[in-house]
C-alpha cells in the first residue's frame, strides 16, 4: 500500500525500545479507519484508506517535530455492506469492526499510551467511529477523540449537486487521487449517478436529515459511482488535500494539547 506517512511518524516503524521510551501521558496516537470497496470504474478498491493516508501523511508533515504524534497502521476494512454486490469489496460486520477497533483501543491502554484519534474516511464507519470513541473512553479510560474526512478543505468549484451527492468516487476523491497516485485513476471509464436531487424537496432523504431511507450502492448505480467525476483534476486534488492537511495539523496539535476544563 502506498503512504504518504512520513518515516519518522510512523508508529509502526519503531523498535520497542523506541515506543517504550515515549512519554506515555502525552504522545498522541492517529488510528486510520477506512475501507476497501468498489469505487466505479476508474478508482481502486483501495480509495478510502489511500486517501486517508494522504491526507494523514502532509498533516503529520506539518506538525511540529517535537510533537510525539504518530499514526498507527490502518484498518484498512469497514462496515461496506452498502457495497454489497460488487466484486471486490472486503467488508466487515459492525459487530467486527467494533471489536477490532475496541481490541486495538485496548492494546494502546495496556501500552500506558492515554489518547488516541480515530481517523475516518469511510462514511459506512461513520456512526461506528462515534460509538468507539465514547466506549474507549468508558472502557478503558482513553482520551479518545473522532476525526473525520477532509476538514477545512473548500472544494472551491465544486456544484451544490456534488457537494451534496457525490460523496463516493465522483469529483473530490477522484481528485484527490489524481493529485496523488494517477496511475489508479482510469478517466476513461469515468460514470455519474446521483442519489438524490437538489432542489427538489423530499420527505425522506439519503442521509444527514431528521428522516432517512436505508439504501444500498446497487439500488442506484449500476456502476457503483454516486456522483460525477467529469470535472476532477489533479490540481484541485492538491488544493484540497493540503487545505484539509493544513486543518488536520491544527486539529491534531489542539487533540495533543486538549486537557477537558471542568467548572467549579
Amino acid at each position: 500500500m502506498k503512504t504518504w506517512v512520513p518515516d519518522e511518524r510512523n508508529f509502526a516503524y519503531l523498535t520497542w525500545k523506541q515506543v517504550d521510551a515515549l512519554p506515555r501521558g502525552t504522545t498522541l496516537l492517529v488510528l486510520p479507519t477506512a475501507a476497501i470497496e468498489q469505487h466505479g470504474h476508474h478508482l481502486p478498491l483501495a480509495t478510502d484508506t489511500l486517501i486517508n493516508n494522504l491526507l494523514l501523511g502532509k498533516a503529520l508533515s506539518l506538525v511540529p517535530a517535537e510533537l510525539p504524534i504518530y499514526a498507527l497502521p490502518p484498518v484498512c476494512y469497514g462496515k461496506s455492506n452498502e457495497h454489497i454486490g460488487f466484486p471486490g469489496t472486503l467488508s466487515m460486520s459492525a459487530q467486527t469492526f467494533l471489536a477490532v477497533v475496541r481490541d486495538l483501543g485496548a492494546s494502546i491502554a495496556a501500552g500506558g499510551f492515554k489518547k488516541v484519534v480515530l481517523y475516518n474516511t469511510h462514511g459506512g464507519n461513520a456512526s461506528l467511529v462515534d460509538v468507539l470513541a465514547r466506549d474507549l473512553r468508558a472502557e478503558f479510560g482513553l482520551r479518545t477523540f473522532s476525526l473525520f474526512g477532509s476538514p477545512g478543505a473548500t472544494f472551491e468549484g465544486v456544484n451544490q449537486r456534488e457537494r451534496t451527492y457525490g460523496f463516493h468516487a465522483g469529483e473530490i476523491e477522484t481528485a484527490y487521487l489524481l493529485h496523488a497516485a494517477p496511475s489508479l485513476v482510469h478517466p476513461k471509464e469515468y460514470t455519474a449517478n446521483y442519489i438524490a436531487r437538489v432542489g427538489r424537496p423530499e420527505l425522506l432523504k439519503p442521509e444527514g436529515s431528521a428522516a432517512n431511507f436505508a439504501w444500498l450502492t446497487k439500488d442506484i448505480a449500476a456502476s457503483g459511482v454516486l456522483g460525477d467525476p467529469s470535472a476532477a483534476t489533479a490540481e484541485n486534488g492538491e488544493r484540497w488535500a493540503n487545505e484539509a492537511a493544513a486543518h488536520i495539523a491544527e486539529i491534531l496539535v489542539a487533540m495533543y494539547n486538549f486537557e477537558p476544563r471542568q467548572e467549579a
